[in-house]
């Protein structure tokens, strides 16, 4: 069993003491996503596999939020942003702006891309080298800076 989903097993059960509702579910949700994954014939749920679910539901999140925001519904943008805190407590820390634009730089030159009909191929470097340190979003946009798109 991964060592992610041991630590979300082991944080619910603390919170189920704790009596701390909105961690309790969240973490309860988390969970949940874990065992779902397991069962869709996947097997055993691997740390890289617990990372790319997290990071999922972290975008989902992220995504309610602002419709919630649109909406006007303040209220309920915050208890999505509060679940999108724990479950950045169980995400690795991604590269900062200075080391992905250096991974950017190092995959231009790789690739010889020159042009911004190549950002593709380039942020295929990037993500390929540096899977799960690098922000996607991020990394495109450094991209397409560098490329002149």
């Amino acid at each position: 069993m991964s060592q992610i989903i041991q630590q979300v097993s082991a944080d619910l059960k603390d919170a189920m003491r704790a009596k701390d509702k909105e961690r309790t579910g969240a973490l309860r949700m988390l969970r949940a996503a874990f065992i779902e994954a397991q069962k869709s014939g996947r097997g055993e749920v691997t740390d890289d596999d617990a990372v790319q679910i997290l990071r999922r539901l972290y975008k989902q999140r992220e995504d309610a939020a602002q419709t919630y925001d649109a909406g006007g519904r303040p209220e309920l943008a915050e208890g999505e942003r509060a679940e999108m805190v724990i479950i950045e407590g169980y995400l690795p820390k991604l590269a900062d702006e200075a080391t992905t634009l250096t991974w950017v730089k190092a995959a231009i030159a790789e690739t010889g891309a020159a042009d911004p009909k190549q950002i593709g191929r380039v942020m295929g470097a990037v993500m390929k080298a540096h899977k799960g340190e690098v922000d996607g979003k991020l990394a495109r946009s450094l991209i397409a800076a560098e490329l002149g798109g």
